[in-house]
């Protein structure tokens, strides 16, 4: 029979079957590693996009921390220069005050002292009059 020769061999048969399912299962194998890997740097890129995003958060928490701590820095230098504004004014108004005070007291102590010598001029010239008068007296009397 001539079948023989033209047919594979059964062995040879069984082997490539052999070989075509180890074949398979290293397909399946690689087709599952190259999933796994997939999987793991989709999982790293997750974890990754998630530190970001913690990162930026904390940034922006910090960022509007600093910009609070700035305004309320801010906010109290103004504060700080009104009050000292305020303090400024009150000593300047207690001041001019003073200095009108003072000018008042002045004004009413040259009055004081013009009233004084007039009336002490007013009294030596009745004094000068009466010597005078005692001496046109004594010298009609002589």
């Amino acid at each position: 029979m001539q079948l023989d020769n033209e047919s594979p061999n059964l062995g040879e048969v069984i082997e490539l079957k052999a070989t075509i399912f180890a074949l398979r299962d290293e397909l399946e194998s690689a087709q599952f590693k190259r999933e796994s890997a997939v999987q793991k740097a989709i999982q790293r890129s997750a974890d990754e996009i998630q530190q970001l995003k913690s990162t930026a958060t904390g940034l922006r928490y910090e960022l509007e921390n600093l910009k609070f701590e700035k305004d309320a820095a801010v906010q109290k230098a103004i504060q700080r220069s009104a009050d000292e504004i305020q303090q400024l004014k009150s000593t300047a108004t207690g001041l001019r005050d003073e200095l009108e005070s003072l000018k008042f007291e002045k004004d009413a102590a040259v009055q004081q002292a013009i009233q004084r010598s007039a009336s002490e001029i007013k009294q030596l010239k009745q004094l000068a009059q009466g010597l005078r008068e005692e001496l046109e007296h004594s010298k009609d009397q002589s």
